[in-house]
């Protein structure tokens, strides 16, 4: 069926103002697509540096020497939470919550590795479930979500959205749970493939296998750059402006 099959002849005898208003008028109303970010608006040379701390079956910590670079330095950083991490890990999260240059934000309260697959009830479970919690940690909402793995559809997306989120990835994989990937290796796939307004993530759970030690060579080449590191919140807006 067309647009316009509801009158051919009609249609036929409209002006092309006012079938371009027509046409405007039946895209105006319908629904937005789902959206996943993946870089940074603009042209300004900022990266945003993530991080991932998730459990799954075997408890996760914090990796403390990642944690004390970024607050010995000031680095902005945003780091996604999953429920089960955060109950874990509580006090620590609550601490680190408190710096000003670092964001909280959702990564979903048990981690499954394909959200897509569950229902509208089960996501929204998902969601709020870790947004409960960080909310305890914080005494803030969070803004953005990251699904577990990255795995998603457009439906899973909508349903994120809707309960006020806007869906946060990345540019490009850092690498950092693989072990063979050593921290020379790290900070070179890194530095080479960052370009302006990316948003990289790494591993803060403890299987972040290099990052501690790649890190602060990363952000120091990176801003030999001329790049400088911001947080989401202060380069994304939600609801998305039009």
């Amino acid at each position: 069926m067309t647009l316009f099959s509801f009158n051919r002849r009609r249609a036929t005898r409209l002006i092309p103002g006012q079938l371009l208003g027509l046409v405007l008028l039946f895209a105006c109303n319908q629904p937005a697509l789902a959206e996943i970010v993946t870089r940074l608006p603009g042209n300004e040379p900022v990266v945003a540096l993530t991080f991932d701390a998730c459990e799954t079956r075997t408890p996760s910590s914090f990796d403390q020497k990642i944690v004390a670079y970024l607050i010995k330095e000031e680095i902005p950083a945003t780091i996604f939470v999953n429920g089960k991490f955060a109950r874990r890990n509580m006090e620590a999260l609550r601490s680190i919550a408190g710096e000003p240059f670092i964001e909280i934000e959702n990564h979903s309260l048990n981690h499954p590795q394909h959200m897509e697959n569950l229902n509208e009830q089960e996501i929204t479970r998902e969601v709020l479930g870790g947004e409960e919690l960080i909310v305890q940690a914080t005494g803030r909402k969070p803004l953005f979500f990251r699904f577990p793995a990255g795995n998603h559809d457009q439906r899973s997306v909508k349903v994120v959205e809707n309960l006020g989120y806007r869906v946060v990835h990345w540019t490009f994989a850092s690498g950092d749970p693989s072990k063979g990937t050593t921290p020379a290796r790290l900070v070179d796939w890194v530095v080479e493939k960052t370009r302006k307004g990316a948003i990289l993530i790494f591993h803060i759970n403890g299987r972040g296998y290099g990052t501690g030690e790649a890190l602060p060579q990363i952000v120091q080449q990176l801003r030999q750059k001329g790049y400088r590191f911001v947080l989401l919140k202060d380069s994304l807006a939600w609801p998305a402006s039009d």
